[in-house]
């Protein structure tokens, strides 16, 4: 039998057979939401990983009522193709999908050691499991972020490559001191147990930014940071998502995310609030030199408004400003 959550909240809709979840080292955790055909391009993308490493895969269907994406892959664990199961999160939101994933990983599979993260709208490369790891074990790292490359649906889109909405924060292999998000990570099972469940806040469910707390509050916690920039997956691009008014969005919700994620990270110390409000006008007062200096060295005019979207951001967030894109995934 296996153990589920006792709130309800996830149940299962099959798993592959004979799965030997004692012998598993890794525990790849792969939302999905609405997208089948590209759930199936990830699952063969991760079928083709080159590693001798032991891993199953648990797909977390966060859409309750089609389960489209849950009906494509149940096919593939059921004949045994691709090892590990399919679960329902019923309940809607990012935040929610991860929990149930990240919490069945820890139920079910007693003796993982590495628990990955990617989306379905991303193709791992075929090293991109095992280079992971290895940079887990090589930099002593707890946690292990890697490069999230754009695939744009229009090739001429690529220009837009190097805007901060899609660019990677870091450029090479090695420790760092903070990671923003899930959509290519490595966690260590020590932090997952440490930290306990509910992993990801639920009140960035449809905002976003539940994965950059985490993180967030991991650093803070102790753990060690790193990055793979060998161990890249290729994210899915649709032409919507260099409109301007989806990255004046997108950067809008960043800065309100760093409020949020500041506030949590000062909360109990003195005048914590005040402190963060007052960085947030310090950025928006900055952000116009900062502009100015990213379009000298860019000639981007959408880049170098980015600091400026990301400091009003901040300082909206102080007035319940909250831009939940998630809310109508078709549109984000």
């Amino acid at each position: 039998m296996i153990p589920l959550p006792s709130d309800g909240s996830v149940s299962i809709e099959g798993r592959s057979p004979g799965l030997g979840a004692a012998a598993v080292e890794v525990v790849v955790t792969l939302p999905t939401f609405k997208r089948p055909e590209q759930l199936l391009a990830t699952l063969a993308s991760l079928k083709g990983q080159q590693t001798g490493r032991r891993f199953a895969i648990i797909v977390m269907e966060n859409e309750t009522e089609a389960r489209a994406g849950a009906k494509a892959a149940l096919p593939l664990f059921e004949r045994g193709d691709i090892p590990g199961m399919v679960i329902v999160a019923h309940d809607r939101g990012n935040c929610s999908a991860y929990n149930a994933g990240w919490q069945m990983a820890i139920l079910h599979f007693p003796d993982f050691r590495h628990l990955l993260v990617i989306d379905d709208d991303e193709i791992a490369d075929p090293q991109w499991l095992e280079r992971m790891c290895k940079a887990a074990e090589t930099l002593g790292a707890d946690i292990v972020g890697g490069p999230q490359k754009p695939d744009f649906a229009d090739a001429a889109h690529a220009r837009w490559a190097e805007h901060p909405v899609f660019a990677p924060p870091y450029r090479e292999t090695g420790r760092v001191p903070a990671l923003y998000s899930s959509g290519n990570l490595l966690v260590g099972r020590n932090v997952l147990t440490a930290m306990g469940p509910p992993f990801l806040d639920l009140k960035f469910n449809f905002m976003g930014g539940g994965d950059s707390d985490f993180l967030s509050r991991a650093a803070q916690g102790g753990f060690v940071l790193g990055w793979c920039a060998e161990a890249q997956v290729r994210e899915t691009v649709p032409a919507r998502r260099v409109e301007a008014g989806w990255i004046r969005a997108r950067s809008l919700r960043n800065g309100v995310i760093s409020t949020l994620v500041e506030k949590k990270k000062r909360a109990g110390t003195p005048f914590a609030g005040t402190k963060v409000f007052l960085k947030s006008l310090a950025l928006l007062a900055a952000s116009p030199f900062r502009a100015a200096a990213r379009l000298a060295r860019t000639g981007s005019l959408a880049t170098a408004l980015y600091p400026i979207h990301v400091a009003v951001g901040r300082v909206l967030a102080e007035f319940g400003y909250a831009n939940e894109q998630y809310r109508q995934p078709e549109k984000n």
